[in-house]
């Protein structure tokens, strides 16, 4: 009998069409359960093989359904991870919770100060997962997106800044995270005293533009609620409004009025 070439025979084993479900995320110290069909032929199950960071999982897959041991991997909470999923062309396995390696809101803040310069600086610990901290300030009575820092995602202590905008008088600050549960994870407001001039605008009955004494944000409303310009800028346009009543939130005042001509 001839014998069949090395490198046939290793072909044969590995099914001549083929699909591949790729997760990736961070390891939040939980398993992966995937439910594995039959393959389209009736002759063995549908997964052939799984890989965590290229390095293949030795569970049982040869079950309608299995269980992917994560605690196998050398992994720490935090840890980024990709998972392959590979299976045979006429059937798709089902990851039953792919949500287990999603980022999850879990800081914890241990100290947070804004210094002289205007600079806010947070340290964190308990991180699990990579999720930006989005930074908001409280103005106009709500609290404003003023931007973002991406999070290490990692156990430990970790340091942050961000150079604030600030409004004259007293500021307020904080920062937040969403994660998949939509619910979003606050720390404290922490306050800063603004040596920042008290901003003025002019005319009270603009044609062509409204003109404010320095740089500042600013929002203009019409009577029905709508945003319809905003900014942060020395002055704005105001010729391609329609005539009528608008509402002017800018520096740290809100809910003035112009009356446009």
């Amino acid at each position: 009998m001839r014998a069949i070439p090395l490198f046939f025979a290793a072909a044969l084993s590995i099914p001549a069409s083929a699909g591949v479900i790729v997760l990736d995320g961070n390891y939040q110290g939980k398993n992966l359960f995937i439910q594995n069909p039959f393959s389209e032929a009736g002759v063995g199950f549908c997964v052939f093989e799984v890989t965590v960071n290229d390095q293949i999982a030795t569970d049982e897959i040869n079950s309608s359904a299995f269980e992917v041991d994560m605690n196998n991997f050398g992994l720490n909470v935090g840890d980024k991870v990709v998972v392959k999923v590979k299976h045979k062309d006429g059937c798709t396995p089902v990851v039953l919770n792919p949500e287990v390696l999603k980022p999850k809101s879990t800081f914890d803040i241990v100290k947070q100060s804004i210094g002289t310069d205007g600079t806010y600086t947070w340290t964190t610990t308990n991180e699990t997962g990579e999720l930006p901290f989005i930074v908001e300030q409280k103005r106009w009575n709500k609290w404003v997106k003023a931007g973002e820092v991406m999070g290490i995602g990692k156990p430990g202590e970790h340091s942050y800044e961000f150079k604030i905008t600030p409004h004259s008088g007293e500021n307020m600050f904080r920062v937040k995270q969403m994660d998949l549960s939509k619910r979003a994870r606050y720390s404290e407001a922490v306050t800063y005293g603004s040596t920042v001039v008290p901003i003025t605008w002019s005319p009270p009955k603009p044609k062509d533009e409204i003109v404010f004494s320095g740089t500042t944000l600013f929002e203009i409303y019409d009577q029905y609620g709508n945003i319809v310009k905003r900014g942060y800028a020395d002055r704005v346009e105001v010729a391609t409004l329609k005539k009528d009543l608008y509402y002017l939130n800018y520096d740290n005042k809100t809910g003035e009025t112009f009356i446009k001509r």
